[in-house]
């Protein structure tokens, strides 16, 4: 499904006989639940286990669909952009607005809608404790019509 590039990888001695590496930027990919992802610490780029760390870039105008990530927690800071409307709860009940500066936290099995209603993109840094680039999301297109 993922359309991804994998990046030029440079190693790095980390001094005990490991390595790590500097990941290059490069082309990402749209995601299933709508929203652009462009890794530069995953599973496909450097072999990670358990985390996921890149950006992530909701265009303006545009929402992502109602989803889940059964396994994992997500951690977003907001870069720039105007206002980003978080949408979460069983029944996408709570409504709170991001600015540039702020943080998100959503546990892992929290279902949540993301609505950029502004003429500029929302852009974040977000890390994830799942590697991969086709992580555990689950669509529930049966909650979409209850985000206006």
């Amino acid at each position: 499904m993922s359309n991804m590039i994998v990046r030029e990888r440079h190693g790095v001695d980390s001094g005990d006989g490991g390595k790590g590496f500097v990941v290059k930027g490069s082309a990402g990919y749209r995601a299933e639940q709508g929203s652009d992802y462009q890794p530069g610490i995953s599973a496909e780029t450097v072999g990670s286990k358990m985390i996921w760390l890149g950006i992530i870039t909701l265009p303006a105008g545009r929402r992502t669909k109602a989803h889940v990530h059964e396994h994992h927690e997500t951690a977003l800071y907001m870069m720039s952009g105007e206002e980003l409307e978080i949408w979460t709860g069983d029944q996408l009940q709570h409504c709170e607005r991001v600015h540039p500066g702020d943080y998100i936290y959503i546990p892992a099995g929290v279902l949540h809608v993301a609505v950029n209603r502004a003429a500029t993109p929302s852009v974040f840094v977000g890390s994830r404790s799942e590697a991969t680039a086709q992580e555990s999301v689950v669509m529930r297109p049966e909650m979409d019509e209850r985000v206006p």
